[in-house]
């Protein structure tokens, strides 16, 4: 049988804070303009104007709004997001989703519906140059560009 670990933390509530995974939050309603470093998960359900660098995942959630410069280790993208985008893994944009500016990923899945607009190509170590760039909605009328 598996057992919870219950022991008393710093603040005396009850959890285990240390074993437990940290995510912080942005809630709706909320508006910052700055810059964030996390290393940490980060989900954004408000929105941020500025530079984000995230250690972790970025998670725009369907009332988020990014607009600025990321670069994240991994992203899901619900709501909308404007500007630089690098994504070192998986970059998920969902039916909810609108991205535009210029994306970099690694791994790219993009749902029916969603709409990704602008300079968007793969990028992975073992390439010099990014792969052919993308751009349109994911109802397959987007167009495909041969980089020279």
């Amino acid at each position: 049988m598996l057992k919870k670990n219950k022991s008393k933390d710093n603040q005396g509530n009850g959890y285990n804070t240390l074993a437990s995974h940290s995510l912080n939050s942005l809630v709706k309603g909320t508006t910052l303009v700055g810059d964030i470093t996390s290393q940490s998960d980060i989900r954004i359900d408000g929105k941020i104007t500025g530079n984000l660098n995230c250690s972790a995942k970025l998670i725009i959630g369907p009332t988020g709004e990014v607009e600025g410069t990321v670069d994240c280790k991994s992203a899901v993208v619900e709501g909308t997001f404007d500007g630089v985008l690098h994504v070192n893994e998986l970059l998920s944009i969902a039916e909810t989703a609108r991205v535009t500016g210029e994306i970099r990923y690694n791994k790219l899945v993009v749902q029916p519906g969603a709409v990704l607009i602008g300079d968007v190509r793969l990028v992975n170590e073992n390439s010099e140059k990014p792969a052919p760039s993308v751009s349109g909605s994911s109802d397959g009328k987007g167009s495909r560009e041969e980089n020279k």
